[in-house]
């Protein structure tokens, strides 16, 4: 953005690129596996938007039947739903291991993974290839790093590629659009008091709402496969008006699953900028907030996606000291998760246990490449 302030361009003024773009999303810190997953999410919503112009292969490396994962659930469901939008694989074993425990079992398992994704890559047939975890899989040596790369080097131009886990080499660093890094900080969070479960992500980089997206799709699948009273709701701020891709998928789950997760946005749809608030900034922000403090506070959900928080309370449409308060009280089961860039981090982030810096390593909008429905937003 030109201004040195903080603001979220709307989905309504934003333009479009065309060809497809390859990310990298690495580092130490959480949200990695959940930004691929709130892509998916996206994309699959632009699908359902647009009649299947979109499709998607999930390829997820290290992740092997006999383990079920949070997400599982809501992927099932939606591949139920909407079986022409999304292809997912699993490959690898079902536990974690190390350097010195490699088997043969898991370079098959590699390999085979990677057949799936080159041939997707050759086809042309998916507009989004997600290969989660192939980070970790190219650090421990289990493929022909430069057979990926020249691989990728040559895949279809308009197809979106986003590869996700720690270790991504240097190579594939260098010929990724985007790598954003997670760097995880650390706070000391008195547990017995009540604290944990709140997460937040925030950073100039990419990847802090797709990653509560993400959080959102594995909160649902929990909800759908293993605990039916999981209630997720997903609060929005600055983001009003139509457009966000997102929303299609949200309200296929709403309507198959609606005792499950509730969706509000609050905001005007255009950008907000510091030193120009309007009266209906500051209605629209206590609009969300009434509902988050409510939610908090009735122990209704388990999951509370608080997203572009952060920058809400920058612009001061917010205090703090009441999300403080919300969050010192909230029921020790229920977990929040706050994103948003900010110049000025608000005291409720010394209370997150889980705390993600996006760093922006490289970004393609900083070569003037437009951001792309259903991967951006």
């Amino acid at each position: 953005m030109a201004r040195a302030s903080i603001g979220i361009v709307t989905a309504q003024s934003r333009s479009e690129r065309v060809a497809g773009q390859i990310h990298v999303y690495d580092g130490a810190g959480k949200g990695k596996s959940q930004a691929a997953l709130g892509v998916v999410l996206r994309s699959i919503g632009l699908g359902i938007q647009n009649f299947s112009q979109t499709r998607v292969l999930l390829l997820r490396f290290l992740k092997g039947p006999g383990r079920i994962y949070d997400e599982d659930g809501a992927i099932q469901a939606l591949q139920s739903g909407f079986p022409h939008l999304i292809d997912q694989v699993r490959t690898g074993r079902a536990e974690y291991f190390g350097r010195d425990e490699i088997t043969r079992f898991d370079r098959l398992e590699a390999q085979r993974g990677w057949d799936v994704a080159r041939g997707a890559i050759a086809s042309g047939l998916y507009s989004v290839v997600v290969m989660d975890e192939l980070n970790p899989v190219l650090d421990l040596g289990l493929l022909d790093l430069d057979d990926v790369i020249s691989t990728l080097k040559r895949k279809p131009e308009q197809m979106e590629v986003i590869v996700t886990g720690r270790g991504a080499p240097q190579k594939l660093i260098d010929i990724a659009d985007l790598h954003s890094e997670m760097r995880p900080h650390y706070h000391d969070v008195q547990l017995e008091a009540g604290m944990g479960g709140i997460e937040i992500y925030t950073g100039a980089g990419k990847g802090k709402s797709t990653s509560a997206l993400g959080k959102a799709l594995q909160a649902i699948g929990k909800g759908i496969s293993q605990d039916k009273s999981h209630r997720v709701l997903i609060l929005q701020w600055l983001k009003g008006g139509k457009g966000y891709t997102e929303d299609a998928a949200i309200q296929a789950l709403r309507q198959s699953y609606p005792s499950l997760v509730d969706h509000h946005r609050s905001g005007r749809d255009a950008i907000v900028w510091r030193g120009q608030q309007q009266e209906l900034d500051y209605i629209e922000a206590e609009r969300g907030w009434e509902i988050a403090r409510s939610a908090i506070a009735s122990g209704m959900y388990k999951t509370i996606i608080l997203d572009e928080l952060n920058p809400t309370v920058d612009l001061e449409l917010l205090p703090e000291e009441p999300i403080v308060q919300a969050l010192l009280r909230k029921p020790k089961d229920t977990e929040v998760i706050i994103t948003g860039r900010c110049k000025n981090p608000p005291a409720y982030f010394n209370l997150a246990n889980v705390h993600s810096e996006m760093i922006c390593h490289k970004h393609y909008a900083e070569r003037g490449v437009d951001l792309k429905r259903g991967v951006d937003f």
